[in-house]
């Protein structure tokens, strides 16, 4: 049984954000913190002062660098690189004092115009600011009445003041997670897939992360090999999403489907029966070089096969293999 969990590792060195971006995100939350809490001075004096939590994949350890794009902008071809962080407003007092959904959609909005030369986008859910180089900083908006701490409300400019805590969601993964690390990879492992797919062909779109966060944790199979535990995680997935195509969010507010109205779910359980039957092929081998390939085929060339052994680990004895450096499979 060929092993592939050295590969593994290298690729989730490969694909973790690299401690250069993670410190330009920091830095930018933190500047767009300071901005908004100065506007509040300025323009605000009265209302109830905003707070911050940071939020989302860097809570949870599991942000990847995605595959950089090739963009056209005013006649120039450029490469930027999505990556990105979530930093949660929250206005907390009484309810009598909260604001409408719009208007502190408004005030973030007009604080942190002009950080960045690219102006900022009023999502439904958030204010996204944009850098040139793909980055961007997400910031949800949250109310909590003062009375009832623990029941945090989103500021959703379609669906109004909807319940929502993603601190709890982290909490909810960090727990389990704690129990064994070897699951953070695995959420990145699936969040790379998604990201190649999606590279590949973007007419269709995979699932979040948020929801491949949410399977992982729910159907995680740990091993001393990542190779073997990761292809277990996507049998148990694949076996989970063939009884019922659904995703439930576990925390506030608890057993909401976030997959409904997903428009591609025969194109992605295609793409999970390709890779489940790669993965499993890719365990029965002997030679760790093919084996490897078998990996690669959907994980792309990130997931390096340079120094795969070729050589049969299911043979009594062998030959000295010469040294194959080689990443990509010849045709």
């Amino acid at each position: 049984m060929a092993n592939c969990h050295d590969q593994f590792t290298d690729f989730n060195a490969s694909i973790s954000l690299t401690h250069d971006r993670k410190k330009k995100l920091k830095k930018s939350r933190k500047n767009l913190r300071d901005r908004i809490r100065e506007d509040f001075k300025q323009n605000h004096k009265d209302e109830i002062k905003p707070k911050f939590t940071s939020q989302g994949s860097s809570e949870m350890k599991t942000t990847i660098n995605p595959i950089p794009r090739t963009i056209e902008q005013d006649g120039i071809t450029k490469t930027i690189t999505k990556y990105d962080t979530d930093d949660g407003i929250y206005f907390i007092g009484p309810l009598s004092q909260r604001k409408s959904v719009q208007t502190y959609h408004n005030w973030i909005w007009d604080a942190v115009d002009g950080y960045t030369g690219v102006p900022p986008v009023d999502k439904n859910t958030c204010v996204r600011t944009k850098f040139s180089d793909g980055r961007h900083i997400d910031q949800p908006i949250y109310f909590i009445d003062e009375a009832y701490p623990d029941e945090p409300k989103l500021a959703h400019k379609r669906d109004g003041w909807s319940p929502s805590d993603p601190r709890a969601f982290s909490n909810w993964f960090n727990d389990q997670a704690a129990k064994n690390e070897q699951l953070r990879r695995f959420v990145k492992y699936l969040k790379a897939w998604c990201d190649y797919q999606n590279y590949q062909d973007n007419s269709k779109k995979m699932p979040t992360g948020f929801v491949m966060t949410i399977w992982a944790a729910n159907n995680f199979s740990a091993n001393s090999r990542d190779d073997v535990g990761f292809k277990d995680t996507l049998e148990n997935i694949y076996n989970t999403l063939s009884y019922r195509f659904q995703c439930l969010r576990p925390t506030v507010p608890a057993g909401e489907n976030v997959m409904d109205g997903f428009s591609y779910q025969q194109y992605f359980m295609d793409k999970l029966k390709s890779f489940l039957d790669s993965a499993k092929q890719a365990i029965n081998e002997t030679n760790p070089k093919n084996a490897c390939h078998k990996w690669q085929k959907h994980l792309g060339s990130r997931f390096s096969c340079a120094n795969a052994k070729d050589e049969d680990e299911g043979a009594k004895s062998f030959a000295s293999p010469a040294v194959v450096t080689s990443n990509a499979k010849s045709a």
